[in-house]
């Protein structure tokens, strides 16, 4: 996590003798709840020795579906290995180069409000590798009990698997592969799994049609633009690969023409039903900010009604959007949509749990504001402090 200058300063006008905020001190006292146990150093240090792309930088073409992209063919023998635990659960994956991790969020929490037991998987974390990994109905990081526990279980088929691949096993391969164990073994009812790089190479491209409930890609853009190929045109049709044979695909967007034709396409070939967020028949508007809790959040209007493919329809006014921006409100739309195609697919899931779940999801560092109360902890009383991006302002 990136903080700005300023942060490591203090204004002049408005506190001239307050003391200097170390990022390191922020950081520790905002993902508090995330150091108050132990890491799993074993397990870290056992990911440690593996290759880390995302330490490393990803190779040229390394995910696009090409001779020269990951090759899938081992996490494959990786989860038979393992029993392919994927198979015990229904999965939403959610692709697209921004906005993944906050809709994966989003439809956790909806799917978390209605009573479902919830694995959701992202990445990159800020302070703990157990952010990446939640399970049941909490929303809070998988306990470093219950991933030891399940990391000493399965270690002996790790070590062969590694060795059987010649050590190119990587960092981000056995990580996918033990939270969807993890997920098998909490037998949750659903999971909501954030892909990595691109889509149609990366390790969580394993689950197939019969394992997936939806898939989702939120946007496309120029992110790791040689790993995938080198243009929009490749970025997208690496991330269309998470499209699978007769399951509905919710598009973000809004795409450039000849971007949407390429994902409109993959779904055309692919049998599957397309709902775009941003069809004219979904009206999103904010309305303006008021103070929940002492920190800010947007009154938002939400209005789907789509009839083409999949006859959606929800009307949510007044919603209390916690994390802040018209990006955040199209992604709460986008994670409404894939709520509406669940529920078309007999899944349980009511307008008040969209509802709920929609204004329950909050990310630390996604346009966050500290409350007063925090600003003063950190001794710095009356100032307004945003954390969004990674950045830091105040």
């Amino acid at each position: 996590m990136r903080f700005l200058p300023l942060l490591n300063q203090t204004s002049k006008r408005n506190h001239p003798k307050k003391p200097i905020i170390h990022s390191l001190t922020m950081k520790r006292f905002l993902f508090s709840k995330y150091t108050e146990e132990p890491e799993p150093k074993e397990f870290i240090d056992y990911l440690d020795s593996l290759k880390n792309y995302e330490k490393l930088g990803v190779p040229k073409d390394a995910g696009t579906d090409s001779d020269d992209g990951l090759d899938l063919g081992r996490m494959r023998r990786l989860m038979d290995r393992l029993g392919n635990p994927q198979s015990k659960f229904k999965a939403v994956h959610v692709a697209g180069t921004k906005g993944k991790g906050s809709t994966a969020a989003y439809l956790s929490n909806i799917l978390r409000a209605e009573g479902y037991s919830v694995g959701c998987y992202t990445s990159p974390h800020m302070m703990s590798i157990r952010e990446r990994i939640s399970l049941g109905q909490s929303g809070n990081p998988v306990s470093t009990k219950t991933l030891n526990k399940l990391f000493h279980m399965i270690k002996p088929k790790l070590d062969e698997a590694i060795q059987l691949e010649n050590g190119s096993l990587t960092h981000f391969e056995v990580l996918t592969a033990t939270a969807f164990t993890l997920m098998a073994e909490e037998k949750v009812d659903i999971a909501v799994i954030e892909a990595g790089l691109g889509g149609a190479r990366d390790a969580t491209n394993i689950l197939c049609s019969s394992e997936l409930a939806a898939s989702v890609i939120t946007t496309i853009g120029e992110e790791h633009l040689a790993a995938l190929g080198g243009s929009l045109e490749s970025i997208a049709v690496a991330k269309s690969g998470i499209i699978k044979y007769g399951r509905p695909v919710v598009l973000g967007g809004p795409f450039l023409s000849h971007v949407d034709r390429i994902l409109r396409d993959k779904a055309s070939v692919m049998c599957s039903p397309v709902v775009s967020a941003s069809d004219a028949g979904i009206r999103t508007s904010i309305k303006g900010l008021i103070i929940l809790d002492g920190r800010p959040c947007q009154l938002s209007d939400i209005m789907i009604q789509i009839e083409r493919d999949f006859p959606l329809f929800i009307e949510l006014s007044d919603v209390k959007l916690r994390m802040l921006g018209r990006h955040q409100l199209h992604n709460a739309s986008s994670a409404a949509c894939v709520a509406l195609c669940l529920r078309d697919q007999g899944c349980r899931i009511s307008d008040r749990s969209i509802r709920a779940g929609l204004e329950n999801t909050f990310l630390l560092g996604r346009s966050h504001f500290l409350s007063s109360k925090e600003a003063e902890v950190l001794g710095l009383p009356g100032a307004t402090i945003l954390l969004d991006g990674g950045e830091f302002s105040c």
